[in-house]
């Protein structure tokens, strides 16, 4: 349980930047921050996921609550207007808990107000209650009024007053319908209130400082419908339901005690101290539904599915926790997609056909395989569904696929177009690519060498000798090749990219982890003493405790803080910013190379729980239970990007098991099902 007391809550700045997150399992959200300030355009009460996991749209941005003790009001909310923060609700704020939905304790006047949110899962409802508590016999009454303001709204865009908003209410009894535009679905309000009122107001001019810093649309209008009262003095609970469907706020009850049931199932997974069980909780926020599949959120609050990412991220959000139909199920949506050899690298926003963008997304689906094979040993589900697929997508690599993807005549894999960003660092400003890498990035090679020699093991083990053969011949000429070009000696590494053609140098010394991949594939190509000094550059010039920089300092190129506009930012995106996922390649490549012997390997396991524990107060700072996106690359590397991310948690709970805890994949059972 992740808890503050008055010291944090009642500090506005400290409780600003702690931001709490709930889920659906379809791809909608709920999130704000601890004081229930809004700040950023993403945060709500309800952004629905209408055609899922996309076609979000922020329906409810919050409720503004009032409490009226004795005559007195007390308003419990906060918002940044110009120049003001009004209410100042977070002053009654004494308590908030993540336990496992946020809860909120106020105090007033003698009364102690309890509030908690959750969503349904499945479905398009946040629940919000409230329990009232009479401290040292008050005697005064009680009552709660609730204003919902909404913005219908894509989740990416701001609301501004307009003429164009139908303001009726149509009310019945529990619930309030409100439907103010005709494109979009209507929003119901089940509730257990006393009274019930029209308002139709503009609330105006609300600001959101995250998207300011972002240099983004940072202010709003929102839309107050009506108002709720509610007797606590006659009765202490209150519930309401913001839905896309009606709902009965009687049930509000049973939907939390069915949804306390699944969070607690999930946490039959692999053993693990309390830092692993709370990441095996963060790993089911990304889990989400697309058609009759599962897929992975890469990222909230503003990513989608990305192929890159969900192959990434697989094996330590569903096989690591025990949750093998669930990745089943992603690998089969994922493959049905398959197209020229290529894998999606992403689903746009708003249900478009898929973009296919990428050279590793397709490797990184090789590589998840094995790890499927490793953990259940469901070969013949690979053979039946996936194999076929992927040889068929190793002789697209073979012949050429888009953006210039294809096998080189020294056997490496060669990518690269004018304009195309191909590889994870993918920042583009307008036109222009900030790190192109065209050619053979050092990666690339990793996995193709690896997709090769895991074809060749299902081969084998499918009786298919001729195969067998080809791609063992290939990976052996690719390593053969990869050793001869990529070995930079004057850095005791590995060149970034190889061969990228004029202008650009034919050897690129810049040091980057892309090359730690190299070490930490099951299937690698350097010798144990080239492995070993690897390991130690990128120890040495981009470690830090909250994962790998994406350049060394050392490089007049390197930008050591993420912050300003989205050019400022896009620019700095991986030329110094850290990346928290990349602290689990780098986990096991440590542990694989100081293994020679058991005392080493012992060393080595603990020197690596150490670092993955320096993740456990940042569980209580930005993204509450989550692992942000990115750190800056100097200290004392702030959090930035997104405040949950899906392959940094998958990374570390894959690594703390495989490598750490050495829970190995073999024999392992699927205990959460799906």
């Amino acid at each position: 349980m992740i808890e503050f007391t008055e010291e944090i809550c009642g500090d506005l700045s400290a409780a600003s930047r702690r931001e709490w997150l709930e889920t659906n399992g379809i791809g909608g959200f709920a999130s704000s921050t601890l004081t229930g300030l809004n700040t950023r355009r993403y945060h709500g009460l309800l952004v629905a996921a209408t055609r899922p996991p996309v076609g979000r749209l922020l329906l409810l941005s919050k409720l503004e609550e009032t409490l009226v003790v004795g005559g007195r009001r007390f308003d419990l909310s906060a918002n940044q207007y110009p120049g003001a923060i009004h209410p100042r609700g977070f002053a009654y704020l004494k308590r908030f808990r993540l336990d496992p939905f946020p809860v909120f304790t106020y105090g007033v006047e003698g009364f102690e107000i309890e509030k908690s949110i959750f969503m349904i899962h499945g479905e398009n409802s946040s629940v919000v209650q409230y329990e009232a508590r009479s401290l040292e016999g008050a005697r005064l009454t009680c009552a709660l009024e609730v204003r919902p303001l909404v913005a219908f709204r894509d989740y990416h865009g701001t609301t501004h007053e307009n003429g164009a908003l139908d303001p009726r209410v149509e009310v019945e009894e529990g619930r309030a319908s409100f439907a103010p535009y005709r494109d979009l679905p209507a929003l119901h309000f089940a509730h257990d209130a006393e009274e019930i009122r029209p308002e139709g107001f503009w609330y105006r001019s609300f600001e959101y400082e995250a998207e300011r810093e972002r240099g983004l649309d940072f202010k709003e209008d929102l839309f107050n419908p009506f108002a709720l009262t509610f007797d606590l003095s006659r009765k202490p609970r209150a519930a309401i339901i913001a839905s896309t469907e009606p709902r009965d706020a009687a049930a509000a009850g049973s939907y939390r005690m069915t949804e306390l049931g699944r969070r607690e199932r999930l946490q039959s997974a692999p053993p693990g101290g309390e830092l692993a069980r709370a990441l095996v909780s963060a790993s089911d926020q990304f889990i989400v539904a697309r058609g009759d599949h599962k897929t992975v959120i890469a990222g909230y609050h503003w990513f989608t599915d990305w192929g890159r990412d969900t192959m990434i991220a697989l094996p330590g959000l569903t096989l690591a926790t025990g949750r093998f139909d669930v990745a089943k199920s992603i690998l089969l949506e994922f493959a049905r997609h398959l197209d020229q050899g290529m894998l999606p690298n992403r689903y746009p926003d708003a249900g478009e056909a898929p973009e296919y963008n990428t050279v590793d997304a397709t490797l990184w689906f090789f590589e998840a395989v094995r790890s499927l094979a490793d953990y259940s040993r469901d070969y013949e589900f690979i053979r039946r569904n996936l194999y076929e697929a992927m040889a068929e997508s190793i002789d697209w690599h073979v012949r050429g696929t888009r953006f210039g993807i294809r096998v080189d005549e020294d056997a490496l894999l060669a990518s690269g177009a004018e304009g195309a960003q191909l590889t994870w660092m993918d920042a583009k400003v307008g036109d222009y690519v900030v790190t192109p890498r065209r050619g053979k990035p050092v990666e690339i090679q990793a996995l193709w060498y690896n997709a090769l020699r895991v074809m060749e093991g299902f081969a084998r083990r499918f009786g298919e000798a001729g195969r067998e053969r080809l791609f063992g011949r290939m990976a052996r000429r690719a390593k053969r090749s990869f050793n001869k070009k990529f070995w930079n000696e004057d850095e005791g590494c590995l060149y970034d990219v190889v061969g990228g053609g004029a202008p650009a140098p034919s050897a690129d010394p810049s040091v980057r982890p892309n090359q730690i991949f190299a070490v930490s594939l099951p299937h690698a190509m350097l010798s144990r003493d080239k492995a070993r000094r690897v390991v130690e550059t990128v120890e040495r010039d981009l470690l830090t405790p909250f994962g790998l920089r994406s350049l060394s300092p050392a490089d007049a190129q390197y930008i050591g803080r993420y912050e300003g506009d989205p050019w400022r930012r896009d620019v700095s995106y991986h030329q110094g910013t850290v990346w928290s996922w990349l602290m689990g390649p780098f986990i096991t490549a440590y542990i694989k190379v100081n293994s020679a012997n058991e005392p080493g390997r012992a060393r080595a396991r603990a020197r690596a729980e150490g670092w993955v524990a320096a993740f456990r107060e940042h569980l209580f700072d930005a993204g509450l239970n989550q692992v942000s996106e990115i750190f800056d690359g100097d200290a004392p590397h702030e959090p930035r990007g997104c405040i949950a991310q899906a392959w940094s948690v998958a990374e570390l709970l894959r690594a703390t098991f495989e490598d750490i805890y050495e829970l190995k994949p073999a024999g392992r059972s699927s205990a959460a099902g799906a």
